[in-house]
């Protein structure tokens, strides 16, 4: 007796609302991730260290400070005062930014949360030492006693 063989009718699923699903996920992950920039500044120019490398660790509390210039599109300073400057908010004069210092300790205080927070410092290369070594200062008096320097990663002088 012979067995007829049937032909088999493979069902195959459309994949194209699949590889739309992948890249709506990923277009939504890539804008809502955190890339460490929240806080940083465009206007601070971060000066190239060939030593500079990521935290290993994530730090939990950190109070950054963008300290750069106002440029022209040239690239030119508009003004040779170092600014700080804070997310969503109008540049300081980085020389006298102690009151703001201040209202950030305090509010660190509140929360018991002084002695674990780290000052990251982001610096535009041409920022003068002496100004970052008076906002270290600043702080500490306040009582912050971590502090990381940043830089971008690169060959150095």
């Amino acid at each position: 007796m012979r067995i007829k063989n049937a032909p088999t009718n493979l069902v195959e699923a459309d994949m194209t609302p699949m590889i739309d699903m992948v890249f709506q996920l990923v277009a939504f992950f890539m804008i809502v991730t955190n890339f460490d920039q929240q806080q940083a500044d465009e206007r601070v120019q971060l000066p190239a260290e060939a030593m500079a490398r990521p935290r290993a660790v994530a730090v939990k509390l950190d109070l950054v400070l963008n300290v750069g210039f106002e440029r022209n599109e040239d690239g030119s300073l508009k003004n040779p005062d170092a600014q700080l400057y804070f997310p969503g908010e109008d540049s300081l004069d980085a020389r006298y930014c102690r009151d703001r210092i201040i209202q950030e300790a305090q509010v660190a205080r509140l929360r018991d949360q002084l002695k674990d927070t780290v000052v990251s410092i982001r610096a535009d290369a041409d920022v003068p030492t002496g100004i970052i070594q008076k906002l270290i200062q600043m702080c500490q008096e306040q009582g912050y006693s971590k502090f990381a320097l940043k830089a971008r990663a690169g060959d150095g002088p």
